[in-house]
């Protein structure tokens, strides 16, 4: 097949769709497939430019590493605030049809199928229009529970969508997000729970294709030792809205108060990184911020903790998503403090990978790591858990699973 990938985000950005990506990228190459990716510059998560190679600027057609061909978009620097990444997200989809009408219309080079991925949520129409225009299949990824994340992450207007206007917004472009889910050749999400929520909104084909780790690149770590005092607890990963990381912030702060020596470590950025610092400051709290490193050095960072905390805000669409982060804890053999509902709290019960506790709440976090200080043996989750995901999340198996959901289609 030739296969048209149309992502806001691709290497050699770092983040978890980037990896995904990546890691499919390699896989279909070696299956035989062509891949063709439009992808805006490398300018995650700060919103500006950061490569310096010129092959990755708006306008340059560059082959990937594993032989894709890239072809770059415009997209528009933004800050912070959701606002300006969503006007970004509508730029590149702009962009991104323009430059696939030109790519795909030549003689030889039109796909078989063409592959959208949300977020952002533009690329979708994008995806489906630039499909419909080279009567090709359009196969749509959800990677987090859009629409139902719309009205929680404030998108359109404020949280509490107590204004009229924001509560029109933001319905409308739920319904027009569901019919698009339901018009797609078909729909890939990241969990079983969200896509039974889309088959009874009437999306009929929707597939299952999780987030995952190539399990034989990682290491298998030893148990952290059992005369070590306090407790290390590690969070990598984005540093966002979703994750509700001030939780831990002030979780880490009682817990020094009443007299647990916790160290908590956050490694990575995001839009709440200035905030967290603050609030830690303000709080005394036992944090160290280390900002963004290479996946090359991840290790260093679990080899150094006890636990690694998975978290996630008390928000309903959130019981269908399971950062994808966690797959690769487990399979690294780390003990999760996971601070989560719904279907991430499934799947660390099922790997028997650590303890749960409701999100948000800081007390159960400090409840949980006073148990675990006292009683280091339960900071070894065995080797279940790392077998768990290799025989539901390994990337070798997702891959080949999304190439036989796009040969049916294509098929089809």
């Amino acid at each position: 097949m030739h296969i048209a990938l149309l992502t806001h985000y691709y290497p050699p950005e770092v983040g978890a769709p980037q990896r995904r990506w990546n890691a499919f990228a390699r896989r279909f190459r070696a299956s035989g497939h062509r891949l063709t990716v439009i992808a805006p510059p490398p300018h995650y998560p700060v919103g500006t430019f950061e490569a310096a190679d010129a092959a990755h600027r708006a306008g340059a057609r560059t082959v990937g590493e594993w032989g894709e061909r890239i072809a770059r978009v415009r997209f528009r620097e933004h800050g912070p605030g959701l606002p300006g990444r969503v006007a970004d997200q509508t730029v590149t989809a702009a962009d991104t049809l323009a430059t696939g009408l030109r790519l795909f219309t030549r003689p030889g080079h039109r796909p078989d199928v063409v592959v959208a991925t949300a977020p952002g949520l533009p690329t979708i129409p994008a995806g489906m229009a630039l499909g419909a225009a080279l009567c090709r299949p359009t196969v749509v990824e959800m990677r987090d529970a859009w629409p139902d994340l719309i009205a929680p992450s404030g998108m359109f207007g404020p949280d509490d969508g107590r204004h009229p206007l924001t509560r029109q917004v933001a319905r409308r472009a739920h319904e027009v997000v569901t019919h698009l889910q339901r018009s797609t050749a078909a729909v890939v999400t990241t969990t079983e729970s969200f896509a039974g929520v889309l088959r009874e909104r009437g999306v009929e084909r929707t597939h299952v294709i999780r987030n995952g780790s190539s399990v034989h690149l990682l290491p298998v770590l030893e148990p952290p030792p059992l005369d070590r005092p306090g407790l290390r607890v590690l969070y990598l990963g984005t540093i966002g809205r979703s994750q509700g990381l001030a939780t831990a912030v002030v979780a880490a702060a009682l817990a020094r108060d009443r007299g647990l020596g916790v160290t908590l470590r956050l490694v990575g950025s995001g839009a709440d990184d200035a905030a967290l610092r603050d609030l830690a400051a303000r709080l005394g709290a036992p944090v160290e911020f280390v900002g963004r490193v290479p996946h090359s050095g991840v290790g260093e960072h679990y080899a150094w903790a006890d636990t690694a905390l998975v978290t996630l805000r008390d928000w309903a669409p959130f019981d269908w998503t399971v950062p994808s982060k966690l797959y690769e804890i487990l399979a690294v053999r780390r003990h999760v403090s996971a601070a989560v509902r719904g279907e991430t709290a499934t799947v660390v019960e099922a790997a028997r990978g650590g303890d749960v506790v409701p999100p948000e709440s800081p007390n159960d976090l400090v409840d949980l790591w006073r148990g675990l200080a006292a009683d280091r043996r339960r900071l070894d989750p065995g080797h279940e858990a790392r077998a768990w995901v290799v025989r539901n999340a390994d990337d070798d198996l997702l891959a080949a699973r999304y190439l036989d959901v796009l040969h049916g289609v294509v098929g089809r």
